[in-house]
């Protein structure tokens, strides 16, 4: 079909009209960055690289340039330690509650370490993990039952991470009593007269971790800031009391033996 040279002249015109208007509006929507995502940085993800978790965490780091003197990066905040109101109240859980739990979970007390050997389908070893360290044991055995194991290793981790949100350099807890057999009982009974002979211990659901000792996990770049030990016990105070909480677990405060005796549920 042939088009008239006014036809063309009308087509080329509403063209050109069109073409204006869509560039007018593309670069209102751009002028000020509010309508388009291309070439801007991502600050979200900036933000979380721009401060170490060692920064203090009684103040806020101070804010940090990235490329470009206009573009800052607001501070990262950390999450603040509240501890508990009051640790026995906190952990109240006493022997007869725990000792329930553990003959309700637990294995039938191992009679010595041989024993306890010869018990691995029943029983894990846990001297060897990442996220909580076993103190050089005396009068037990690092085994535990599965379900305790579990436990142990999701409190260790819950800890790492409320210590990194809370800015705090990484620690690790540590566990100062697992499984006792009998043997271990009766040789601990001899020289300390508060020990249980009912011992939720025996049955390898309970562990004891301490509050005033913990392991600073060090790294060969960054250099870690002294912590006080009170603000490590308030973090994992927390940590406890959420797994105690959910229903994981039953926890008592032992004043005397400077620990957190826990018993899994």
């Amino acid at each position: 079909m042939k088009i008239s040279k006014t036809l063309y002249l009308h087509i080329f015109t509403a063209i050109v009209i069109v073409l204006a208007l869509y560039r007018c509006a593309h670069d209102y929507g751009t002028s000020d960055g509010s309508l388009s995502t291309d070439n801007q940085t991502d600050t979200t993800a900036v933000d979380t690289m721009a401060v170490p978790p060692s920064a203090t965490v009684s103040s806020a780091p101070s804010p940090t340039a990235v490329v470009g003197q206009e573009n800052i990066v607001k501070p990262r905040q950390w999450h603040r330690i509240n501890s508990v109101p009051s640790y026995k109240d906190a952990f109240p859980d006493s022997n007869e509650v725990q000792l329930a739990s553990a003959r309700k979970y637990g294995v039938t007390p191992v009679r010595d370490r041989a024993d306890a050997e010869r018990r691995k389908t029943e029983l894990v070893y846990v001297a060897a993990n990442p996220y909580f360290h076993v103190d050089r044991l005396r009068e037990s055995i690092p085994y535990l039952v599965p379900r305790a194991s579990i436990l142990l290793q999701d409190i260790g981790r819950a800890y790492y991470d409320s210590l990194y949100v809370k800015g705090v350099p990484l620690h690790k807890i540590i566990v100062t009593s697992v499984l006792r057999s009998e043997e271990d009982v009766a040789r601990l009974r001899k020289h300390n007269i508060n020990a249980s002979e009912n011992s939720c211990h025996r049955f390898g659901t309970t562990f004891d971790i301490c509050y005033n000792r913990y392991m600073t996990v060090q790294t060969a770049k960054i250099p870690r800031r002294q912590v006080q030990n009170d603000t490590l016990k308030w973090v994992l105070s927390e940590v406890l009391r959420d797994m105690r909480e959910a229903g994981r677990c039953y926890i008592k405060y032992e004043v005397k033996q400077g620990c957190f005796h826990i018993t899994t549920r």
